[in-house]
């Protein structure tokens, strides 16, 4: 099981779409995959499981709020799992009302509940694609705990690219206090305007700093708001679209295809 967490302390980078796309490119390609969604926005889970979204249960929420309480039997991590329409691919829901939990997960020191879980599974999923918040709070450390890989979602934004020294260091502090497997897999442009000046300026700036910038970029198109307005990932709704080939060239890098 390969787990991976798309990680970026801003909203608006693309978190979601990256994590549901490649997701579904992973279950199309015969691979078992699993997304777990740690935004209390629901994104991921709105995404690929529509708007009865809010209607699914239980949600990630209920998983943690188990490990709050003593039970002489918990349920299994596969109780919380919902199947999606889409052949290999399986969701763990996020929940509106997730972040009220925030404080009473820290204050008992439940950050490694869900690498335990995860650790359970390991031998129902192929792959594993955890969506966080745009926050560096316990449900980012708990994904940075339980992954391997870290995908850095960034838009060439000025701002973004002064944010990302700080996120990486946190990343950094996460694998030296918990989580010595964790490996920064690389930084995903996504938004990418090829023929505009500015941002190829950027991506060049984090490359002269060393930064581990993906060849595969995602361009900024319309046809990823049409994808989220059917939920439908690109991979089912346009698979010759110049978008979803990209995704799928990103994939490709990512697992050495």
């Amino acid at each position: 099981m390969i787990r991976r967490v798309v990680f970026n302390q801003k909203g608006g980078v693309g978190k979601s779409s990256i994590a549901v796309n490649l997701a579904a490119i992973s279950a199309a390609r015969g691979q078992r995959t699993l997304v777990v969604d740690l935004d209390p926005q629901c994104n991921s889970s709105h995404y690929l499981m529509g708007d009865d979204y809010m209607e699914l249960s239980p949600t990630v929420r209920d998983f943690f709020e188990q490990t709050l309480s003593y039970q002489v039997k918990p349920a299994e991590p596969a109780h919380f799992i919902h199947k999606t329409r889409y052949e290999n691919l399986d969701m763990l829901p996020a929940s509106y009302n997730l972040g009220d939990l925030q404080s009473k997960l820290e204050s008992k020191h439940k950050i490694y509940k869900l690498r335990d879980a995860l650790n359970k599974l390991e031998a129902e999923y192929d792959a594993v694609f955890i969506d966080t918040p745009p926050a560096f709070n316990f449900f980012t450390l708990s994904a940075l705990v339980a992954a391997e890989r870290c995908l850095i979602p960034f838009d060439c934004d000025e701002f973004a690219r002064q944010a990302l020294y700080s996120l990486l260091a946190n990343v950094q502090e996460t694998q030296i206090d918990h989580n010595e497997d964790l490996k920064i897999e690389g930084i995903v442009v996504n938004q990418f305007q090829p023929r505009a000046t500015l941002p190829q300026a950027i991506v060049d700036e984090l490359l002269n700093d060393d930064l581990p910038v993906l060849n595969g970029k995602i361009s900024a198109s319309v046809k990823m708001k049409e994808s989220h307005n059917e939920g439908i990932p690109l991979i089912h709704l346009a698979p010759k679209h110049k978008l979803t080939l990209e995704y799928n060239a990103l994939y490709d890098e990512l697992t050495g295809a």
